[in-house]
């Protein structure tokens, strides 16, 4: 299955400006959108939890393209957010609320499950549990990491990889124990067989390279021809380069043992 975890970034401040009325309106008028977006790909709705959404495919019925089907989910949930922007504006000026703009992280993974009626003997849900599940949610909160919207596992990657993709780090997740090789979701196949996009591709792949050969001179001059090319081509990975220039700058000073297998041990969910 492909499971999905949607999640309003820093909606606990934003939350400061609502009443309770005015904050049930805003979930509402949030996750209507993102909700008709899982359905429109056939996913299922596993539950929301408060600003949260998490879906999944491939139950409860066949999906054999399960994993393709939620990148396009998760990409069309992003192109939700600069029209959901407007339009909360709007309500909110006509309310008069206090407007901050939303920005909504998905994490993306796909693995073996189990699904089915869970719970207690007093209530229960059609829901999924398996170790999928909970990294799933642990890369929707890597989003904000690494300054990108969607963040995939390498299953759900090898699943649709004619998509852009961009690999982001080898990573243990909070919580877990085995690294895992995390991407990020860009955009679909027009983007990905782009000159552009190929050539921000090819210079990421270096970069990626030298950093974990500790080959820092070569990878902090990758990083700058990797930001550029992916400025041209219409990607904001700004975030991402910092990230690398801040971590290079850091080993320069203190290096990794000689035998470091360049896993990044994450200490917090995001």
């Amino acid at each position: 299955m492909t499971l999905l975890f949607s999640d309003v970034q820093g909606f606990t401040g934003i939350a400061e400006n609502y009443d309770a009325v005015g904050l049930t309106q805003l979930i509402n008028d949030i996750l209507t959108p993102i909700t008709a977006e899982v359905l429109e790909t056939g996913g299922t709705v596993d539950k929301y939890m408060g600003d949260a959404l998490m879906a999944f495919w491939n139950a409860p019925l066949d999906d054999k393209d399960h994993a393709r089907h939620a990148c396009l989910s998760a990409l069309a949930i992003r192109r939700q957010i600069g029209p959901l922007n407007d339009r909360l504006e709007e309500k909110a000026r006509a309310d008069g609320w206090a407007f901050v703009p939303v920005n909504v992280g998905v994490g993306l993974n796909t693995g073996e499950c189990c699904v089915g009626n869970m719970g207690s003997d007093q209530r229960f849900d059609y829901s999924v549990l398996g170790d999928a599940v909970n990294l799933a949610s642990r890369l929707e909160g890597q989003t904000r990491t690494y300054g990108v919207g969607i963040v995939t596992g390498e299953l759900t990657k090898t699943l649709a990889d004619d998509m852009a993709f961009l690999e982001l780090d080898l990573i243990t997740v909070k919580g877990k124990t085995i690294p895992e090789r995390i991407f990020a979701l860009l955009g679909d196949e027009a983007l990905s067989s782009s000159a552009e996009f190929q050539e921000l591709a090819g210079l990421h792949a270096k970069m990626l390279a030298a950093y974990r050969g500790q080959r820092w001179d070569e990878a902090r001059r990758l990083i700058d021809e990797a930001a550029g090319a992916a400025s041209s081509a219409g990607l904001d990975l700004s975030r991402l380069y910092d990230l690398f220039r801040d971590r290079v700058a850091a080993f320069r000073t203190d290096p990794p043992p000689p035998d470091w297998d360049g896993v990044f041990v994450a200490t917090t969910k995001g």
